[in-house]
Formats: C-alpha cells, structure tokens, sequence
C-alpha cells in the first residue's frame, strides 16, 4: 500500500475589520504574502494535493487559491463553483466543506475519514484551534509548537482515510520560521 499524505493548513493572517462578519474577513497584504510563500513551500516539498478540503471562509478560499497557484497568478479558486464545489488552479479538486469553518479536530477527522480512498494527496485548509488540536491528535505531539496563521503540517499516513488514527514524519512550516 502507498503512503498517503495529510497536508493541514490554517488560513494565512487575516484582517480584522470592525462590522464585517468574522466569515468575510479578507487576508492582509502579509496574509497575501505568505499565502503565496506556502504555495511555493508545497512546490519545493514536491506536494501537490488530489483533493483539498476548505473551510467556505473568505480568508481560507483566498489562502488555499494563492498556495495552490504557487505564484498567485491562477484564476479564482476562491469564486468558484458557487455551489461550493470547484477547481483549484492546481489542477485538484477543491470542495468548500461549511462543516470546517468551526469545527472540532473529532469533526476534522471525520471529515477526512470520508475522502475516497483514490486520493492520495489531502489538504485541509481550515481554522485553530480545530486543526492545530488535529494535527497534535494525529501526531502525538504532546508540547504545544504553536500553529500560527499560514502554518501547516505535512503528515504522513500508512492506511487508508478511513482508517486513520495516527500519522508520522511530521514537517511544520511558518511564515515566521522562513
């Protein structure tokens, strides 16, 4: 069996404007930055997900559209499909998934237990402190590393989706560490 591949993003900094709702709040201009730097960080990891699951928030369609273009050239990932389903520039599959956007890591899990087995690259792009209690959940990670705005983890997994309890090879990467 091939390993699979869990790649766990929170969203890129995000800009906090008085009466807009806290799902429309759009990325900084750093946000936009470092958004663009975890596209190129992905690329230089020769990681390129099959399937990425997002949460529907302004600020997670713009991070995962800028990391999967690499170069944030590409066309709207973030518009697209207002049925909620689309194409990320990348050539994956992108489905805005509502359940992400306040989720609890058990809720994560499930999410990804879901994925077709065919998959074997899956980004989830969502929000703390769901995915950063994901990511210590499936790593075993007992210290508390953080999970700042445009991190993610790559965690390599042996069984299928459904399976998964526990993953290995952890790589985290952060704005504020490259």
């Amino acid at each position: 069996m091939r390993a699979r591949t869990l790649i766990v993003l929170r969203h890129a900094r995000a800009a906090q404007v008085p009466g807009l709702p806290d799902r429309e709040r759009p990325l900084t201009e750093r946000g936009e930055h470092d958004a663009r730097r975890i596209g190129e960080a992905l690329t230089g990891m020769d990681l390129r997900p099959d399937l990425v699951l997002c949460s529907p928030s302004a600020r997670t369609r713009r991070t995962a559209e800028l990391a999967l273009s690499g170069a944030g050239d590409a066309g709207d990932a973030g518009n697209a499909g207002d049925a909620g389903n689309g194409a990320a520039p990348s050539g994956a599959d992108i489905v805005f998934e509502p359940v992400i956007y306040e989720a609890y890591s058990d809720e994560l899990l499930t999410l990804i237990r879901r994925s077709d087995p065919e998959v074997r690259t899956l980004m989830l792009v969502g929000h703390n402190p769901g995915i950063h209690n994901l990511v210590q959940g499936l790593t075993m990670e007992n210290g508390d590393f953080g999970f700042p705005p445009g991190a993610f983890a790559v965690i390599e997994i042996d069984d299928e989706w459904a399976g998964l309890d526990a993953g290995r090879g952890v790589t985290r990467w952060s704005p504020g560490d490259h």
